[in-house]
């Protein structure tokens, strides 16, 4: 069978279905308020956009988006769907090879790709596509990836065969590691699958197996769709919400050479020593610290600009942490110096395993990281504080999030 006859079969097989990868209206949505505040009439690019599902949705929401894919038909869907929804004046679609795009550096606000990143690669579209974000720009993309620690040597062997996985911390790592910040991970459910085999399921029982090369895409379609029934548990989707650090700032770790900077920075950033002894003492508390979660921010002179730290806390006995507290020299506050830092701080945190951060801060300033009121998950402090200043961000959100008051180390004096 040739090449030419295995992707006609295919793609006989895949047309006509609403999409070509687990996922789910919902599910868009959440990933795109998973990017913050965008910019009025966001510039999306839309990549592998197949009959266009996501550019459909994202086009209703107020973008104008640029869909890729490499298969003319899906696009002709597409730009039909488009106009029966008075959207084909904010869509346009393009033929093209999503790792040899023709679009100049910083064309769009928000780079785009459910189910598709497979074509080339979790790190090669870190990587190349990176350049077409504007700044502030955000990468959105889903990826499937090993839910299990032990994953069934069936699933194992599939996945090894096809396109080898990592795990959610896995790929986060790999993101952070390329340059990015992570905004937001979402584990996508169980009826994302459904969404997508359901529809394919019936495709491959009403299929024509006489036609040249169906009967083996039919065969690859239910394998694929059996192999989810018995090991769902194993693997699954999730999304990746992604922006690029800002490069005026090089954040790291804390180290004990930074440490003696670190104490006249803080005093200096509240304006007095009353920050900077919280620091020594939490420092020297065992239960508090947690080892790798004090960062800085490097002026370009390499001097410590920013500060921010995450110690322990609980909620009614269950873990958490404390983002507290975020010290930016007065020579560099209102630079960004912050941002960096404390988004440097809240990706080592979900790298390190912890599932939810709160913090007491200003409403207008954290929101912009995720932080919501703790409220919606019923968690208060052991005092009275406005309700839109106690503020939580869940990193992990596979972790029940526990309800009730904070308990604060002994140094915060609360």
């Amino acid at each position: 069978m040739s090449d030419n006859t295995s992707y006609d079969s295919f793609f006989a097989l895949h047309h006509g279905l609403p999409r070509q990868g687990p996922g789910s209206d919902a599910t868009t949505r959440r990933l795109l308020a998973l990017c913050g505040q965008l910019p009025e009439r966001p510039r999306v690019l839309d990549l592998g956009c197949g009959p266009g599902r996501s550019a459909l949705l994202l086009a209703a929401a107020g973008a104008e988006v640029t869909a890729v894919d490499l298969h003319e038909p899906f696009l002709a869907e597409l730009r039909e769907s488009a106009a029966a929804r008075g959207l084909d004046g904010s869509i346009r679609t393009l033929r093209a090879d999503m790792g040899a795009l023709p679009f100049p550096d910083g064309s769009f606000d928000l780079v785009w790709a459910e189910s598709s990143v497979f074509v080339l690669g979790f790190d090669r579209a870190l990587a190349e596509w990176r350049r077409l974000l504007a700044p502030g720009g955000t990468l959105v993309l889903t990826e499937c990836l090993w839910t299990s620690e032990e994953p069934a040597a069936e699933a194992r062997a599939f996945w090894d065969e096809h396109y080898p996985l990592r795990s959610l911390a896995g790929n986060t790592a790999a993101a952070v590691e390329a340059g990015y910040h992570v905004l937001g991970t979402l584990l996508q459910p169980e009826s994302d699958w459904d969404e997508y085999y359901g529809p394919l399921g019936a495709h491959a029982d009403a299929a024509d197996l006489t036609r040249p090369g169906m009967a083996e895409a039919v065969a690859g379609a239910r394998a694929e769709i059996a192999l989810r029934r018995a090991h769902g548990s194993d693997f699954g989707y999730a999304g990746f919400v992604l922006r690029p650090a800002d490069p005026r700032w090089r954040t790291r770790q804390e180290t004990a050479e930074d440490v003696p900077a670190v104490r006249p920075l803080v005093a200096a950033a509240f304006g007095s020593e009353a920050e900077a002894d919280l620091v020594d003492a939490l420092r020297r508390d065992p239960g508090a610290w947690l080892p790798g979660l004090s960062y800085v921010a490097e002026a370009p002179d390499g001097s410590v600009a920013a500060h921010a730290l995450i110690t322990r806390c609980r909620v009614d006995g269950a873990p958490a942490a404390a983002l507290a507290p975020v010290s930016v020299a007065p020579a560099h506050q209102r630079t960004g110096a912050g941002q960096a830092v404390v988004r440097a701080v809240l990706d080592a945190a979900r790298l390190s395993g912890e599932p939810l951060v709160l913090v007491l801060g200003h409403p207008e300033y954290y929101p912009r990281f995720g932080f919501v009121r703790a409220s919606e998950y019923g968690i208060r402090p052991g005092f009275e504080v406005p309700d839109e200043a106690m503020m939580a961000l869940v990193l992990d959100d596979s972790v029940p999030v526990p309800s009730g008051t904070i308990a604060y180390p002994a140094a915060f004096g609360v």
